[in-house]
């Protein structure tokens, strides 16, 4: 691991934003110590993700903020947050995928670490992928150009509006879905819970998350332990709709309720597999 003190901001901040969400809060003096920073660059630090909404600094440190539940991060900030977790995530998910199948990938940072591991398994050739997401064809684009086994992949990117965390959604996005037909689907979500289910802040997306979800004959959701602390706008799909759920920790007093609603639950191997569950 790097040494927290040569940290880009944005890698601190965003462990920051990660530790208070597992906590609830946070001290000051144990982020300079932990991160190995000044007092004043933690308070800075704290003075940003404040702005973006991300959490409310009270006196000597930080607590978990109040989140709009319309609220939608972008995708540079998600992309900073759990990302060992997404890896893990994505490994297990990977191992899912026959050669040949036709398989979906919604928008989201956890599908697009997914759509990375796919180019490194040299086992998995000849797939048709259809995203709404342009980060995940520019991934498999990038592998054609280098020649890797996923140069074998048709890639189908739907039409349709963009949205901050970069998903295509709207009326053409779920058109071109709906006429298509996939083995497995592999979907994220901004918020998960046994009463809300799977749950986004944008109405848009969520139509389009439903499309998908007619499209598949099997469902894969991709969704590490922090989703369970967030609730968006609307929920698009309820628990029993997944067949496969790939995590990296269950809270202890979900664990139940999941695996009697979820077909299969599958642990990531990674950090957070220590967490009870």
């Amino acid at each position: 691991m790097a040494d927290p003190g040569s940290l880009l901001a944005h890698q601190r901040r965003a462990l920051i934003l990660d530790e208070v969400r597992r906590r609830g809060g946070v001290r000051v003096n144990e982020l300079t110590r932990s991160l190995n920073v000044s007092d004043m660059t933690i308070r800075r630090d704290l003075d940003v993700l404040e702005r973006e909404g991300l959490l409310r600094k009270v006196h000597g440190g930080a607590v978990l903020g109040d989140e709009a539940s319309s609220h939608e991060p972008g995708f540079e900030a998600k992309s900073e947050w759990e990302t060992a977790a997404k890896h893990a995530i994505a490994k297990a998910a990977a191992a899912l995928v026959a050669p040949g199948s036709a398989i979906a990938l919604s928008a989201g940072t956890t599908t697009h670490a997914l759509a990375r591991e796919l180019t490194e398994v040299t086992e998995v050739t000849d797939l048709t992928v259809v995203t709404n997401s342009v980060r995940t064809a520019e991934v498999f684009e990038a592998a054609r150009r280098t020649g890797s086994a996923a140069s074998t992949t048709t890639v189908i990117l739907t039409g349709g509006i963009r949205t901050p965390s970069d998903a295509l959604v709207g009326p053409i996005a779920d058109q071109a879905i709906r006429s298509l037909h996939v083995d497995l689907l592999f979907l994220g979500c901004h918020g998960l819970g046994t009463d809300t289910g799977l749950t986004t802040p944008n109405l848009a997306e969520a139509e389009t998350n439903r499309a998908f979800l007619r499209s598949a004959r099997r469902t894969v959701l991709l969704a590490d332990h922090t989703k369970w602390s967030a609730i968006g706008l609307t929920t698009f799909a309820a628990l029993e709709e997944v067949d496969v759920l790939v995590t990296d920790s269950l809270p202890q007093e979900e664990a139940v309720a999941v695996t009697e609603r979820v077909g299969e639950v599958l642990l990531a191997a990674g950090p957070a597999q220590e967490r009870p569950w």
